[in-house]
């Protein structure tokens, strides 16, 4: 059995507050709300939104990431995405 390859974004846009648009290598773009996200250890800047705002593509691990080295997996990004997910669903309004 072998391990599907990686769809790693390729572009990131602060649409508003805490909403990312993402686009990747296979052609899906989606809109990630990232407001209810985890707050805690690496996360933690992620409370001031200037900050979280400073998101960029990371070339080097190929997905985003932020001025003190959070990042998210590509996976987990593509995930979310694909099927319109909030990282939470169950707390979407």
């Amino acid at each position: 059995m072998s391990v599907p390859p990686l769809i790693h974004p390729t572009s990131v846009a602060v649409v508003d507050g805490y909403r990312l648009r993402l686009q990747f290598e296979d052609g899906l773009e989606g809109e990630i709300d990232f407001s209810d996200y985890s707050r805690n250890g690496v996360f933690a800047p992620f409370a001031d939104v200037d900050f979280f705002q400073q998101v960029k593509m990371d070339h080097e691990t190929k997905t985003i990431s932020w001025p003190n080295g959070a990042d998210i997996a590509p996976e987990t990004l593509h995930l979310w995405a694909l099927k319109g997910q909030h990282p939470y669903p169950d707390r979407q309004p």
